[in-house]
């Protein structure tokens, strides 16, 4: 009796052990970081994954040394993100951020073991001082630029990229309010002219600022609505 006691307590012991063991999963790592620790961490990580998520124009214009680029917006992205070993951290990013935060969501689906994530992009990036490696797209000099501002009009800086989407939703009131020709705009491509970005601090966007003889009077980082715009102006 005692035996088969001894017996059916084993194989209850055994089925609890085994039912734990089964429900135990390895769960992604993941960490939206700053660009000194995002720079520390690729470092210092062997066989680390660089991913540029961009477009192939944004790529080749200015990345990070050694990454690889994969467009997020390309119809293979999937395909090539299964290249990759998930068992190996991936480090990714891309200008501001958005795009990076989806690809790194998509990845921690896939179940990427460890991912780092660059917060702000390369806009931080170049804001933070960090070297690249790779030549930048000048664009417009900073010397330029003060030309353009230091005036006695009164003038509307809006700082954009095309794949921005709070940026082509506000185009269209800002491309109206410059029709009117009361305020003078200056719409600045930051893919196009990436030192000036980096020069003017400009880590998000869109940045709309207002200049009045030269001096910043107001600026804004995100979406304004029309009606809070035309108020500032």
């Amino acid at each position: 009796m005692k035996s088969k006691l001894f017996i059916l307590l084993f194989i209850t012991l055994s089925l609890s052990n085994c039912k734990k063991s089964d429900t135990t999963k390895t769960e992604t790592v993941f960490e939206s970081v700053d660009p000194k620790t995002f720079s520390e961490a690729l470092k210092s990580t062997d066989g680390a994954q660089l991913i540029d998520v961009r477009t192939p124009d944004e790529y080749n214009s200015k990345h990070i040394d050694n990454a690889v680029n994969i467009d997020i917006n390309n119809p293979n992205f999937d395909t090539e993100l299964a290249k990759l070993d998930k068992t190996k951290p991936v480090f990714v990013y891309c200008l501001s951020g958005g795009r990076s935060k989806a690809a790194a969501t998509k990845m921690q689906s896939l179940g990427f073991a460890k991912i780092y994530e660059l917060d702000g992009g390369m806009m931080k990036w170049n804001a933070s001082g960090m070297d690249t490696g790779v030549a930048k797209n000048d664009g417009m000099s900073k010397e330029g630029f003060d030309k353009l501002i230091n005036t006695d009009e009164k003038i509307l800086v809006d700082f954009y990229a095309e794949w921005c989407g709070p940026c082509k939703k506000m185009a269209p009131y800002i491309e109206e309010i410059s029709n009117e020709g009361k305020i003078k705009v200056i719409r600045i491509d930051v893919d196009k002219n990436e030192t000036l970005a980096t020069e003017m601090k400009v880590d998000a966007l869109p940045t709309l600022i207002i200049f009045e003889k030269g001096k910043k009077t107001w600026e804004n980082i995100g979406y304004v609505s029309e009606e809070d715009l035309r108020k500032k102006l």
